[in-house]
């Protein structure tokens, strides 16, 4: 599936409803849903600089794709971080860094977060971006 797909897929199911209490709970749901993080990659090199709450979020590079797995110590924290992967994972590194976060203003979230929040989001979206630029100079070496 692509990327835009994707997009469309998540903006459609936050798009379900107005009331930002379910919004919340279909963030949760997100982050419930997240497979197990192995414990082995909850390193200091993983930890999301700027999120008040833990966040760890590792990437593999494989047959040019990204492949994204997180994890956070709060609900709602592990559903935005779990919402950026589900986008993210699977996208070329060009891809990382063509596909601007607008889909975060359809979904509103960022006027419904806290400013702590809303810096550990954008913490996430540049961690995500460096991850894009370090896989496109792996795969320009190659």
């Amino acid at each position: 599936m692509s990327i835009e797909q994707r997009i469309t897929d998540m903006v459609s199911l936050f798009s379900k409803t107005d009331d930002w209490e379910e919004k919340y709970k279909i963030l949760i749901k997100l982050g419930k849903g997240l497979p197990t993080f192995p414990e082995e990659y909850r390193t200091e090199q993983n930890l999301i600089r700027g999120c008040q709450s833990q966040v760890w979020l590792q990437a593999n590079f494989a047959d040019g794709r990204v492949e994204f797995i997180s994890d956070s110590d709060a609900s709602i924290t592990k559903g935005i971080v779990a919402l950026l992967v589900t986008i993210y994972s699977g996208a070329t590194p060009d891809e990382l860094l063509t596909t601007k976060p607008t889909f975060l203003e359809e979904i509103g979230i960022r006027d419904h977060l806290s400013m702590n929040r809303a810096n550990g989001l954008a913490s996430m979206i540049k961690q995500i971006s460096i991850y894009g630029m370090a896989f496109k100079a792996k795969e320009n070496m190659s």
